[in-house]
């Protein structure tokens, strides 16, 4: 029996959760011994050429295709597709999985799937309508969290072929939290997200400013890169504040496990989000975690239980949680010990690839993909 052929194309911008996904499903999927995959970057203008070539360096299969113009997209990835012959076609995020459902309808892919990872995309009316007519042509609408699987369904998708499955991420680089007891961390504050339009560091920034009322000055670590228009506002509302030397700006960072296990507090302050990739992992390092109450996030902490939930963009909320997370160390250590346990039963990528697998496997089935037959000549 040949293995399963399966292209997972994503944007190439490496700035969102979407692409991460896709590279761990590719890598799963080379581990395992039923699918062949591919991995497929829609090329970005403002991409950087060194994550590409460090992914090949890995091993990582790989094949970039053109970006610019939706055209241009869709022609290149039909001509791989074409080449490559795979038996399913996953298109990831928004407005990918527009390009490359259709380039996978032009190439005569047996099976494709469409693969959401936000709760809020830029859909206009008209895009709003393709995804509805491409959608009766996928074997499955997949929402990365249950909170996106019912945004999908409120936008039309087909109910009997719409199901989540939940984001996953590598837990190895976790092993080391039990050995970092909560009380030997330092009293800070971590926030992984990117700038955008999307993430709410602003609101972080207010509620730690105002902690100094209550005598708590814990030093707050924004880790991601992001656009300067939404980075420059935020370091401009840190000088406002007078919290120059307590607030660090570290950019793009490689080692997010070990930041997070050396300290005590994961947040996640944000507008909406598909499924926290961040948030997961101040879980599985063993943090405290504390989220802003939108879908998404919702769903993935369970207040009082394996975290916090503060509502969105408010300051003074957000400030009391913290406050009692950073005096309170019998508190904060059970909800900490929670929360790893919890990111290692549900969220690990071992279990998001299986699921993956199981569901790759179903579509190709009923799509009448033969894997007792020779594989195609490529």
């Amino acid at each position: 029996m040949r293995r399963l052929r399966v292209i997972h194309f994503v944007t190439g911008g490496f700035s969102g959760g979407a692409t991460q996904v896709a590279i761990a499903l590719v890598n799963a999927h080379r581990a395992g011994d039923a699918i062949e995959p591919l991995l497929v970057l829609r090329r970005k203008r403002r991409g950087d050429p060194a994550r590409i070539e460090e992914l090949r360096a890995a091993g990582v299969p790989l094949e970039v295709v053109a970006g610019g113009a939706h055209v241009a997209t869709v022609a290149s990835l039909v001509a791989l597709c074409r080449r490559w012959k795979p038996d399913v076609l996953v298109a990831h995020g928004f407005s990918e999985h527009l390009w490359g459902r259709y380039a996978g309808l032009l190439a005569g892919v047996p099976a494709l799937v469409h693969v959401e990872h936000n709760t809020r995309e830029r859909y206009t009316r008209w895009r709003l309508t393709q995804a509805r007519w491409l959608a009766r042509r996928t074997a499955r609408v997949i929402g990365c969290s249950e909170g996106v699987r019912q945004v999908l369904l409120d936008m039309g998708m087909p109910a009997d072929r719409t199901i989540a499955i939940p984001n996953g991420i590598r837990t190895a680089p976790f092993a080391e939290a039990d050995a970092h007891s909560l009380a030997a961390r330092v009293p800070g504050i971590v926030m992984v997200a990117r700038f955008s339009k999307q993430k709410d560091h602003a609101t972080l920034v207010r509620a730690v400013a105002s902690l100094r009322e209550r005598g708590l000055a814990p030093p707050l670590l924004f880790a991601g890169a992001g656009k300067r228009a939404h980075r420059e506002p935020v370091e401009r509302l840190v000088r406002e504040l007078g919290l120059d030397g307590q607030v660090t700006f570290l950019g793009l960072h490689r080692d997010v496990p070990g930041l997070l296990m050396r300290h005590r507090l994961c947040v996640l302050s944000t507008h909406y989000e598909g499924m926290p990739l961040a948030l997961i992992e101040g879980m599985a390092a063993g943090c405290a975690v504390v989220g802003s109450a939108v879908p998404g996030v919702r769903e993935t902490l369970r207040d009082g239980v394996d975290g916090r939930l503060v509502p969105e963009n408010d300051p003074a909320a957000l400030a009391d949680v913290l406050a009692h997370l950073l005096r309170d160390d019998a508190d904060a250590a059970r909800l900490a010990s929670a929360a790893r346990e919890s990111a290692l039963a549900r969220y690990s990528r071992e279990r998001m690839a299986r699921d993956y697998e199981t569901m790759l496997q179903a579509v190709a089935g009923e799509a009448g993909v033969d894997l007792d037959a020779p594989p195609a000549p490529r």
